[in-house]
């Protein structure tokens, strides 16, 4: 039996395990239990951090920063110390990326390695609908490139009656506004020409009197 009453303090314990009845292993007990209370209180006097979002923008981007820059200097110990090949992409609040990659390879080739490995393919999705997108694409351009060779004449076999009609009201009103530019063109050329003239002339008329009042006389 062990008397320890210099290190375990008395009022912690109940009577019956007070230091004159200790035994080794309580010892050991009692050590790991007061080294686990002393973290608890440590870390109430501290207080825990919040994680939420911080609603300040200014302490936001400050804070994504420097926690951005942490986690790409973890990542760059991961690739030199265990020779890890790693990609981090990292999307702001504000749009911008930043993004990581080990110097020994390339974003392609970790993505291409990613789909080998877990045997899926993450661009097939994606290529479907670009297919998609460009056949309709496809589609708008032959039909633009058939209205306009039926504007000039061309490929109006096929129209029925009613089409030949529309196309015919619509090249119609097609000439119309063609018209009304023209002569709104014409319009303003000759009120510009008038407008000369009378420039002329004014300063015709500033050079006779000019001449009268110096006695010039010309023919």
């Amino acid at each position: 039996m062990l008397h320890l009453h210099q290190w375990v303090p008395t009022h912690r314990y109940p009577t019956q395990f007070q230091p004159e009845t200790l035994s080794i292993s309580d010892i050991h007990i009692f050590r790991s239990d007061l080294r686990r209370e002393r973290e608890r209180e440590r870390e109430m006097a501290r207080g825990k951090i919040q994680i939420r979002r911080i609603e300040n923008s200014t302490n936001r981007q400050v804070t994504y920063s420097k926690r951005r820059n942490g986690l790409f200097k973890k990542a760059n110990e991961l690739t030199v110390l265990c020779d890890a090949e790693v990609s981090l992409i990292m999307v702001s609040s504000s749009g911008k990326v930043h993004e990581y990659i080990s110097p020994s390879t390339t974003t392609k080739q970790l993505l291409d390695q990613y789909q080998k490995t877990l045997g899926i393919d993450i661009w097939s999705s994606h290529y479907e609908a670009m297919q998609q997108h460009l056949k309709k694409l496809k589609e708008v351009n032959m039909n633009l490139r058939r209205q306009i060779r039926q504007r000039v004449g061309d490929c109006l076999n096929d129209l029925s009656f009613d089409e030949l009609r529309g196309l015919e009201e619509e090249m119609k009103a097609a000439v119309d506004v063609i018209r009304q530019r023209k002569v709104r063109m014409i319009s303003n050329k000759i009120d510009t020409t008038k407008k000369k003239v009378k420039s002329q002339a004014d300063v015709n008329m500033s050079l006779h009197e000019l001449y009268a009042r110096e006695g010039i006389h010309y023919e």
